[in-house]
C-alpha cells in the first residue's frame, strides 16, 4: 500500500520541485494569492494515457484558471524530459519533477497497485485539489487518464 493516503481536510504536504522550465515551484507560494491548486500525479511523460490527461488539463486550463485554479502535474521524470513533453504536445500546464518520489510518497501516490491484473509497485495516478488555506479539498486515487479532467470539472462546477 502507499505510504499514506490523504483525505479532504488534511493539510496538503508542501513541496518545492523543479519545473519543465527549470524554475523552482513551491505549492504554498502558489496559494498565496488566494488561488486553489490542482495537483495531479501521473506515471510517465510521453506515454499515451499521461499524454491524454496532460492535453485534457491544457485544454481546460483557461476555464480552470478563470475559476481560480492553478494546475501542476507531477511525475518522476527529469525536467529535460518534461520540457520535451511540453514542447511535443503544446502543453501549457506546469510539469514538475519528483525523481526521488518524495512528494509522491507524501501524497500516497507511490506504492502497490494493480497493473493488468498483477500487483506492482509504481505511481498511482491521482488528483488533489488544495484549497487556498493549504488543506486538501478533494483527494482522488486511481483515477482514469481518459475523461478524468471532464469529470473533475463537473465536480468542481467549472463550466
Amino acid at each position: 500500500m502507499p505510504d499514506s493516503r490523504l483525505a479532504a481536510g488534511d493539510p496538503a504536504p508542501d513541496f518545492t520541485l523543479a519545473s519543465d522550465t527549470g524554475r523552482q515551484v513551491n505549492l504554498y507560494a502558489l496559494l498565496e494569492d488566494g488561488r486553489k491548486v490542482i495537483v495531479y500525479f501521473y506515471p510517465a511523460a510521453m506515454t499515451p494515457g499521461c499524454t491524454t490527461q496532460a492535453c485534457d488539463f491544457t485544454d481546460s486550463l483557461d476555464a480552470l484558471q478563470a475559476a481560480g485554479y492553478t494546475v501542476v502535474g507531477i511525475s518522476k521524470d527529469d525536467p529535460a524530459k518534461l520540457a520535451k513533453f511540453r514542447e511535443r504536445d503544446g502543453l501549457t500546464i506546469s510539469l514538475l519533477s519528483d525523481p526521488e518520489l518524495t512528494v509522491h510518497r507524501a501524497y500516497g501516490t507511490y506504492g502497490e497497485k494493480k497493473l493488468y491484473g498483477k500487483l506492482v509497485e509504481g505511481v498511482i495516478r491521482s488528483t488533489f485539489v488544495v484549497g487556498a488555506d493549504g488543506k486538501i479539498e478533494v483527494a482522488q486515487y486511481n483515477v482514469k487518464a481518459t475523461g478524468h479532467v471532464a469529470k473533475l470539472r463537473r465536480e468542481l462546477d467549472v463550466a
